[in-house]
């Protein structure tokens, strides 16, 4: 292993932290010039651009024929979107969680992830998986557009208006440079997915570890970054239900948009490994699942939540770390997780979230008496 390896994954996250804000901020200021509500380019130009490195990345490696990076790129960073982002998020201020994310958005995200789920229990995702997954990216975007109109929040609007300065009164040939701004994230994102890939690659042979353990740890974690900063930032402005529906948007052009985007542009189908369909994806759909009880119980996650989370993806990481270098340990982690730790946290969670439902009824029902 050489010095060039750590050089080409430190030069790819930069490049890639670096392109997707640039892309974000040209872009969200030419839509603001051409008429489009502050609100809609929250919902989708900034949403979908802290996604940017995943879809640059994993659609490197689809092109490159490292479909086990690809796979692992997606499902680690969803896995990684929750547990450490959120959980440490939450560690800073409890994050207040929307009502329609409970009804809508997060079970959309768990949808999109049993969904991805079954089109890869085959072993492979082909373009036409790739077409279905791809297809629902369209349709939750048109939905956000349309039901944003109808429901236009004048908070949100100030909100993404003084983040992305779309107050100002552009100058002339404001819309050439921000194309500009474009076209430069854009260059910045390619080239930094190149580095990232070529040197996730190399660090996995060296090591002699799968694409998929550096896809799910390293380069997850790594094209995270945009939401991690995205996200903690907001935390700390006070913004704390952005910083949620950040992260349940992001899961949801991941698995949709990069995933089936990286399909499509395959030239052949991209390979799911078995340790990915037996252990990652369930995980990836667990931490879908948890989020509901979590999430409703007070509409907000607390402190000791957050905590809960990081203690997962460091048992997650760990397991991960003890299965790569094949010792006899991880299986008997895995067996204590799965038959203990796991079931013991969802009849947890579950009377946490009927506690909660019973309050709320017995709220609603004073109420109305």
């Amino acid at each position: 292993m050489t010095a060039t390896t750590f050089i080409y994954l430190i030069a790819g996250l930069v490049l890639l932290v670096a392109g997707a804000e640039v892309l974000v901020r040209g872009a969200a200021r030419l839509a603001a010039q051409f008429g489009i509500p502050p609100l809609i380019i929250g919902l989708t130009v900034v949403a979908f651009g802290t996604s940017a490195p995943e879809t640059a990345v994993s659609v490197q490696a689809a092109l490159d024929g490292s479909g086990d990076l690809a796979i692992g790129n997606v499902v680690g960073s969803n896995i990684a979107n929750v547990l450490l982002i959120l959980g440490a998020t939450a560690l800073i201020a409890p994050l207040i969680v929307s009502r329609q994310l409970i009804r809508l958005d997060v079970p959309i995200m768990i949808g999109a992830s049993l969904l991805a789920y079954a089109l890869a229990w085959d072993g492979s995702l082909s373009r036409l998986d790739g077409a279905l997954l791809f297809a629902g990216i369209l349709g939750y975007t048109v939905f956000l557009v349309i039901s944003s109109r109808r429901e236009k929040a004048a908070g949100n609007d100030d909100e993404f208006t003084q983040e992305f300065g779309l107050h100002e009164k552009p100058r002339p040939y404001a819309w050439l440079i921000n194309l500009g701004l474009v076209v430069i994230g854009l260059v910045l994102l390619v080239a930094g997915s190149n580095f990232l890939v070529e040197g996730a690659v190399a660090l996995a042979r060296a090591l002699g570890l799968s694409e998929l353990i550096i896809g799910l740890t390293v380069v997850a974690v790594g094209t995270s970054l945009p939401e991690l900063a995205t996200s903690l930032l907001a935390a700390i402005k006070g913004e704390r239900d952005i910083a949620v529906g950040n992260i349940v948007g992001s899961n949801i052009f991941n698995l949709l948009c990069v995933l089936g985007l990286a399909s499509l542009i395959s030239p052949l189908p991209i390979s799911v490994s078995p340790n990915a369909l037996a252990f990652d994806f369930p995980v990836m759909i667990a931490v879908a699942v948890a989020c509901l009880p979590i999430f409703f119980s007070g509409f907000r996650i607390n402190r000791w939540e957050g905590l809960l989370f990081l203690g997962y993806y460091a048992a997650y990481t760990l397991y991960l770390v003890l299965f790569a270098t094949g010792r006899p340990a991880a299986q008997t982690f895995a067996a204590a997780m799965i038959g203990y730790v796991l079931p013991l946290t969802a009849v947890t969670l579950v009377v946490i979230a009927g506690r909660a439902w019973h309050r709320q009824r017995n709220t609603h029902d004073e109420t109305g008496s």
